[in-house]
């Protein structure tokens, strides 16, 4: 799990093909790799990889076909800069949100615009996933923990102030930028759960059901 604050921009060093799937090498930067041991996750652009070899401020992660598939680390060669997120630990801050590292799908950014000292950037995400984005719910952009201001059919905005912009790699997207979106797991969850809502031989989901709709989470009319 992660946090979605971003604690260093990173680069890679190598890129290697490895019968279908790439191993890749990514310099740190800043990142603080103190504690971090083999097999630990470290998110790149939101992507939860494995850290399989260390070297100072080196590691190596394998990336399978189907994260290939599935994130845009595949579009990444040598030199190309990453977002860096190491593992939250139970003494972490949670200035974020709760982030899997596990990618939902791909956005595509369509506009910047200046607002104030900040810049606003449109994305526009795959249909089939647009419906777990909600106006100031939660959304992770490439590892990147964001409010969303506005939602107008499958595109969405966000703020980015100036520290966000100067310590991510928003700084670096352009128009057709293509983006890791991971939605609010807490969204995800409770798809899963209506999902299941006339199913009475899932005992825990419905458990979880009526509590929601108890609370006041859920109108069960």
């Amino acid at each position: 799990m992660f946090t979605g604050i971003i604690e260093a921009i990173g680069n890679v060093e190598r890129s290697e093909s490895r019968d279908g799937d790439i191993r890749l090498g990514i310099a740190c930067g800043e990142l603080d790799l103190t504690h971090t041991r083999l097999g630990d996750s470290i998110a790149v652009n939101g992507v939860c990889l494995t850290a399989i070899a260390l070297h100072d401020q080196t590691f190596m992660a394998d990336v399978s076909a189907e994260t290939l598939n599935k994130t845009s680390l595949g579009q990444l060669s040598v030199g190309s800069p990453v977002n860096l997120e190491t593992a939250l630990t139970l003494n972490t801050a949670l200035g974020g949100h709760l982030v899997s590292g596990h990618v939902d799908g791909l956005a595509t950014l369509v506009e910047l615009q200046a607002d104030a000292r900040s810049i606003r950037y449109r994305f526009e995400v795959e249909p089939e996933i647009q419906h777990y984005i909600a106006i100031k719910g939660s959304v992770t952009i490439d590892g990147t923990s964001l409010t969303v201001n506005n939602v107008d059919g499958n595109r969405f905005d966000v703020n980015i102030v100036p520290h966000t912009q100067q310590k991510t790699i928003f700084q670096y997207y352009q128009d057709g930028s293509r983006v890791n979106i991971e939605v609010d797991i807490i969204a995800r969850y409770l798809e899963r759960l209506l999902q299941g809502r006339g199913n009475a031989s899932k005992v825990k989901d419905q458990q979880m059901l009526e509590t929601l709709i108890k609370s006041g989470f859920i109108n069960h009319e």
